[in-house]
Parts: C-alpha cells; structure tokens; sequence
C-alpha cells in the first residue's frame, strides 16, 4: 500500500480550506508544478506494482513462504491489502463510480489551480503557467485510472488463479480472507464473474460453503457465491446442478444468523429470478423453515424470510400451483403473532421495523385476499415517513468553488437589478407651517 506517498486527504483539507478566494493567487515554480503532476500519477503506478508483488506471493509455493517466516497471519493481512486495492480500482467500474471517482480528483485540481493561478476549471486549459500537454497528462490520468479495471485486472497479472487456490488453503482465515477478495472481485462485474468461473472458482467456494466446519468460512463461501451468480446465468445453473438449493436449506438450519440472512437473501433473489423454481424449494421444505426464521429475534432475519415468503406467495396472486397451500394455516398463526408484536412495539422500535411492517400486510394481502389488521390500525405508514427525506447531502458535498462562484453570480445578477422606490404609505406633506397633533382613539390608535 502507498502509504509513503502523497497525503491525499491533507492536500484536499488544505486546497477546499484556501479556496474561499481570501488568498492572493501565486505563480507555480517549476518545482512545484512537477510536484503537482507526479502527485496526480504516483497513487495510480503505486497501487498497479503493490498489487503484482502480491501476486507474486500467492504465486510463491506455502513451503518457501514458511521457510522464510512468513506466516498465515501475514498471508491475511496481505490478502486484507489486496483487497484495499481491488476496492480501489472498483471505484472506476460502472458509470456512476467512475463519475464520483473523477469529480472528486477533478474538483481537488480545481480548489488546487483557483489558489494557486485564480481561475476555475472553465479556464483551465489556458492556464498561464501550465502547458496544455499538461493539462492532457492530468486528464490522461484520470482516464487510464477510470479504465485500468478492464485493461489490467488481477487475471492479467496473474493473480486471480493463485488467489482462488487460498480457497483451499488449511487456514481458516485464509480461506476466508481469499472469499471476500473474491466477493469484491465479482461484485457487478460481468467481466470478472466471467473470469472467475472460466477459472474453476464456483467450484471450491461451494466446497467451502457445504462442507467446512468453520461457520465464518461458510458464511464468506456463500456470499462470494451470491456476488459470482448474481445476474450470471451460468453461475445460477451450476448452483442448482451443484444441489445448491439443498446447501441453502442446511444453511438456514445453522444458529448463526448473519449465515441465515446470507442464505435468505440468496433463497429470495433465485425466487424472483426463476418462478419455476419454487416448486423445487416447496419440496425441499423451505416454507416451514422460513416461517420458523420469521418469528426470529433478529429482526434482518425476520425480514429476509418474510421476503423469501412473499416471492413463494406470488403463486396465489398468478393462480398457479400453491407453494404455501399446505401450511396456510400455520402461516396465517405466524403472522397474526407478527401483527400482534408489531402493534405493541414502542414508538421507537416501530420505526426501526418499517420494512417488516410492510412485509406482513403485503404477505397477508397476498394469502387473504385483505389488508391485514396493521392497515385498520394506521401502522403501515407511520406519520411522516412518506415525507421526502432532506437533502443535506447536496449541501455538504457542493464544492466550495462552485459554491462561491454561485454566490458570486447572485450577487452580480442582484447588482444588476434597478431598485424601486420602496413605497411610503401614509400622509403627504403637511401644508402648514406647523404638525398636527393627533390624538389617540378608544383603542389605543391614533386617529
């Protein structure tokens, strides 16, 4: 990690701190402008060599590594890095990533030339002491940062097959860290779900998933697996060739709860996805088990299940074959207990429990044919929740420069204005020499 390198969190500070305009503008030296545009480059060449004396590490058999000293304790925190860097290069895929990423570097060079040369980024390709060719070679920048995750992933340096054999790994905590590396990887990211099977990397996290003793290597087996099928295809038919709907029911069998959200959630996404499979999981017995996880005490659980049962429920509103028919009785006593719990919830937790309370009137509306009794009792939609929420977050993010530069054009359109004389409301001039003197009415004005 480049943490000798430019103290980017500083340099922000300081430039959006001197950008408020009460600071003459300097000319750059020429050792000043050089330090300028190597800070702009460093980070990225930075992270581009760490991540390939990473890979050559994984690529490093376990024996050499141990006779050198290098322990699984050091394998994690490496892999705790590389994670650090993938999430980093991430920020440039998909179209809104790549446009906070650039606005956030384009801003900084903004506050930095307004201080420094005192004009704004509409100047700045006539900046007076930067060349053009500069200028190109900053934006360059910005450009082959947002665009190295397609051109040099961790596959074309050689990374991605040594990090899937971590899966394999006798440690535990190798095992897991190389999951969530994983999970970052693929995470609505075509391309690289696409590597990752063409790599054989379904095959072990399933293995992981099913088989390890270690819950928490479970647990981060299945959620790179919801991240590598998600919107995959081909991933979603090797799990269910894989018997993975069967895995996912063991899964909900397990005392650990974030291992049954991870679970729940997956069970409703494949629902929402393939209508045909809720046959299957009728069969495997997931109703019952849902049901059971909806009276959790762990209110994500309960939602998860309740959303599980929602997607097996939409049989009733289409009028095709019944996948809650057979415990429509058991269902209903669940969610009349639901009911019952949520009306006598304080006021504090039933804001907390919004999303459950929408899940139980729209799962009983779907089973009765009726609004449940939380409708009657005006427990949907508490007051105030339909409002908009504020937006304070386009306040604090607003550039200071664009900021001012608003103020300023305000300012300039309310100078610009012709003022009207205010209107006097009362008597004329007096035509004589001296006042009059008024006396005041019965209710306390005068006359």
């Amino acid at each position: 990690m480049a943490k000798d390198g430019p103290n980017w969190e500083g340099l922000l500070k300081w430039s959006l701190a001197h950008a408020d305009g009460a600071h003459r503008p300097r000319n750059l030296s020429e050792e000043d402008r050089k330090w300028f545009m190597e800070a702009m480059q460093a980070q990225t060449v930075d992270v581009i060599k760490r991540m390939k004396e990473i890979t050559l590490v994984m690529q490093t058999p376990e024996q050499v590594l141990e006779a050198h000293g290098v322990t699984s304790a050091d394998i994690e925190d490496m892999l705790d890095e590389l994670q650090e860097h993938v999430e980093s290069i991430d920020m440039a895929n998909g179209v809104q990533n790549v446009l906070f990423f650039s606005l956030f570097w384009f801003d900084l060079a903004e506050a930095f030339c307004a201080i420094h040369f005192d004009v704004t980024s509409t100047t700045l390709s006539h900046l007076a002491n930067i060349e053009v060719t500069e200028i190109f070679d900053f934006r360059g920048c910005l450009i082959s940062l947002a665009g190295y995750s397609f051109a040099t992933d961790l596959h074309s340096i050689g990374g991605l097959v040594p990090l899937l054999g971590y899966l394999k790994n006798s440690h535990a905590g190798i095992q897991a860290k190389a999951a969530d590396v994983v999970t970052t990887i693929v995470q609505n990211n075509p391309r690289s779900q696409e590597l990752v099977m063409e790599a054989n990397g379904l095959e072990p996290l399933l293995f992981n998933f099913t088989s390890d003793p270690d819950v928490t290597v479970r647990t981060k087996a299945l959620g790179a697996i919801s991240c590598l099928i998600r919107n995959n295809k081909t991933g979603i038919a090797s799990f269910r060739l894989a018997n993975g709907y069967a895995a996912l029911r063991d899964a909900l069998g397990s005392e650990n709860v974030r291992f049954q959200r991870k679970a729940l959630n997956l069970v409703q996404y494949l629902l929402h996805e393939n209508s045909s499979d809720r046959n299957v999981v009728s069969e495997l017995g997931f109703p019952r088990i849902m049901m059971h996880l909806a009276s959790s005490e762990d209110a994500e659980v309960r939602e998860a299940a309740l959303r599980g049962l929602l997607e097996l429920a939409r049989d009733k509103i289409g009028g095709t074959n019944d996948g809650l028919a057979e415990e429509d009785e058991k269902l209903k006593q669940i969610l009349q207990e639901r009911i019952k719990g949520i009306s006598l919830m304080p006021p504090e937790d039933l804001g907390a429990a919004r999303e459950e309370r929408q899940l139980v009137d729209s799962l009983w509306n779907a089973c009765y044919k009726e609004p449940s009794s939380l409708r009657e009792k005006g427990l949907i939609v508490l007051p105030g929740e339909d409002a908009p929420p504020p937006d304070i977050a386009s306040k604090i993010f607003e550039p200071p420069l664009r900021a001012s530069a608003a103020n300023l054009l305000t300012d300039n359109n309310s100078s610009n204005v012709k003022k009207e004389a205010p209107l006097l409301l009362g008597l004329g001039p007096s035509t004589e020499t001296d006042p009059v003197q008024r006396s005041p009415s019965a209710d306390g004005n005068e006359q």
